[in-house]
């Protein structure tokens, strides 16, 4: 049975809405691309716009700026409307989930 996080994240993809979470110590502005599991564990494809990251600073367009995170790592996560972004490569195949539940069709 999903939690109540991978809800709200998979409803996110459904509506194109943003995602703001902490993870790894820093607050996130997220939007999620994949949700499903990678090995039995719940987690989430995002492209971040804003917000820290212990990868460096973030650039909006940036092809670098892809997350794979387990969502049992993410804390205080709240849902918003608002632009979407992304990036050209997210045709790229993924490898964060292998098992997927939703994807967004960009």
């Amino acid at each position: 049975m999903p939690t109540n996080t991978y809800n709200q994240i998979r409803d996110a993809i459904a509506k194109k809405q943003q995602v703001i979470a902490t993870y790894s110590g820093h607050i996130r502005e997220m939007c999620p691309h994949v949700i499903g599991e990678k090995n039995g564990k719940e987690q989430a494809l995002f492209y971040q716009f804003a917000g820290g990251s212990s990868s460096g600073p973030i650039i909006d367009g940036s092809e670098s700026n892809w997350r794979c995170i387990p969502i049992s790592g993410l804390s205080g996560v709240s849902v918003r409307s608002g632009e979407w972004h992304t990036s050209h490569n997210h045709s790229r195949k993924q490898t964060c989930v292998d098992r997927v539940d939703l994807e967004i069709s960009v």
